[in-house]
């Protein structure tokens, strides 16, 4: 599946534009779904040097995505303002129920999984 992931507020405490600590289990968890073999989007209202700092932080951390605010890596597009992703499943603490655990997260999608 191909999964969008906000960043502030989803894998770091929502501090924009500074960076926040990160919420537990948000990167092992991702990881894990990379090495089932979902694709994973960074996405997020971040742009120019924040979000550099972001992509930077996860890197660090060992996690890489598929592509940044794009469909796939090298999509030629106008960075300077927002819109939809496609993607199968957005984790994004502005969900109308805000964002669960990440264990609970990972459960969701091994459900998903299931389902498909």
């Amino acid at each position: 599946m191909v999964i969008a992931v906000d960043f502030d507020g989803t894998i770091v405490e929502h501090k924009f534009p500074k960076m926040g600590k990160e919420i537990p289990y948000a990167i092992k968890t991702l990881k894990l779904l990379q090495q089932k073999g979902h694709k994973l989007i960074l996405w997020s209202y971040r742009h120019g040097k924040e979000l550099k700092e972001a992509v930077e932080f996860c890197k660090k951390r060992g996690l890489t995505f598929h592509a940044v605010n794009n469909e796939y890596e090298g999509e030629d597009f106008d960075n300077s303002y927002s819109r939809k992703i496609y993607a199968d499943i957005y984790i994004d603490d502005r969900n109308i129920l805000g964002i669960p655990e990440w264990k609970r997260v990972f459960e969701i999608i091994l459900e998903k999984e299931k389902v498909k």
